[in-house]
């Protein structure tokens, strides 16, 4: 049987008249049933739009009444399709080096998303030598940058890219930063203390503005919550958190109905319980004993149950363990963490091993962190007990707002 060749594309403006073959209860195809129909639209080889559907024979009765069904059919698919698609915004999404693979995770959740690439070279002295194909094919269209800011270097390096994208016409912009990195261990204790979160937020308040007004800032999980305050009027901080993620994989659980979850001080308690609420807690706090700070439950009972830790992100990982040790001989049955942001300087994943059943106090039974900080992902990737949970569908449909 001969397959017909997609027939070439066309402008979404124009309206063509194909003929296509008629399906009948005899056979597949049969030429002398032809049905007309007028495509209004033809996006990116995937979307069309029948605005008219009929059949061109009226000879024989019964094979009418199965056209007419099958125009229904394709009419009432041709309707629902394009309501999702008017619903929809089309997104032009480019992307940073580190997070291509969470780009193209993204660009799965929705046809509406468009991916394109940069080129990011370096001139003999090290500095960036950056350039955007077809920048013109942008205008007017919603565009998205997919950042990671892992080191003060790739900063550099896409501020450029942040700064230019908003002044080549689009309709919008966004930017999609999953971990806003500055300000994690920085305390304002003596004059002289510079906060660079603070900077960072300036520096990406200065962000020009595109014909849609104001840039909107995706971020996830801030670590300090007054560092939301930092930025200016020209930028629109759109907060959002991994939270959900972790919540879907615990109803997952073999044991799902015997999870508490555990605070690791009273700052992720603040910043997390009213999204944990449904679950018991266990709060601890570091105290002062001596010249020592050790960790201590403040309340909760963590006997015969799995106690999952969260915040919002971990370093070396000394906090979570000193938890999991005071957890664990206070009778936690299982103990696992769960973290937004896993950065891991110096390869410190490596502290934390896999508990297959019976060892608490010295191993986990599951890590889950997102991959809001793509190099981490490719280092803890496949090794238990650590699983990412991806953030591409809570981005693709923040770039919807």
């Amino acid at each position: 049987m001969a397959v017909m060749p997609l027939p070439p594309p066309f402008p979404a403006t124009s309206t063509k008249l194909l003929k296509l073959p008629t399906l009948s209860h005899s056979s597949l195809f049969r030429s002398n049933f032809i049905t007309k129909c007028e495509i209004r639209s033809f996006e990116n080889h995937r979307n069309w739009t029948i605005e008219h559907f009929s059949n061109m024979n009226n000879n024989n009765n019964n094979n009418n009444n199965n056209n007419s069904s099958f125009s229904s059919s394709l009419v009432s698919a041709s309707s629902a399709s394009q309501h999702a698609m008017k619903n929809s915004k089309k997104v032009v999404l480019f992307y940073s080096a580190e997070t291509k693979s969470l780009a193209y995770n993204i660009a799965s959740e929705s046809d509406a998303i468009e991916l394109r690439s940069i080129s990011w070279g370096k001139f003999p002295d090290g500095f960036p030598n950056i350039f955007i194909p077809n920048a013109q094919g942008i205008r007017g269209q919603h565009v998205a940058f997919l950042a990671s800011f892992s080191s003060p270097a790739v900063i550099f390096e896409q501020i450029p890219v942040i700064y230019a994208l908003p002044k080549l016409f689009v309709a919008s912009f966004t930017l999609v930063l999953p971990f806003f990195p500055t300000g994690t261990s920085e305390r304002m204790e003596d004059e002289g203390d510079i906060a660079t979160a603070f900077t960072l937020a300036r520096l990406l308040s200065n962000i020009p503005i595109s014909r849609g007004g104001p840039t909107s800032l995706v971020t996830f999980d801030i670590h300090a919550l007054q560092e939301r305050f930092y930025f200016g009027d020209n930028i629109l901080p759109c907060f959002e958190s991994g939270i959900p993620l972790l919540k879907r994989r615990l109803q997952d659980l073999p044991d799902s109905d015997n999870i508490s979850i555990a605070f690791p001080d009273d700052g992720a308690w603040k910043r997390f319980h009213k999204q944990l609420q449904h679950f018991p807690t266990v709060v601890c706090a570091k105290v002062r004993e001596g010249d020592k700070r050790i960790v201590r439950i403040k309340e909760g009972e963590p006997k015969g149950r799995h106690i999952v830790i969260v915040d919002d992100l971990v370093q070396s990982g000394g906090t979570l363990i000193e938890c999991q040790k005071v957890l664990a001989a206070h009778g936690a049955s299982k103990i696992s963490a769960y973290v937004t942001h896993g950065i891991f300087p110096n390869k410190s994943w490596e502290r934390f091993g896999h508990d297959n059943g019976g060892n608490p106090e010295t191993a986990f039974s599951y890590f889950w962190i997102t991959d809001s900080c793509p190099l981490t992902v490719k280092e803890v990737m496949h090794k238990p007990p650590f699983e990412v949970l991806s953030l591409a569908s809570s981005i693709s449909a923040s770039l919807q707002i």
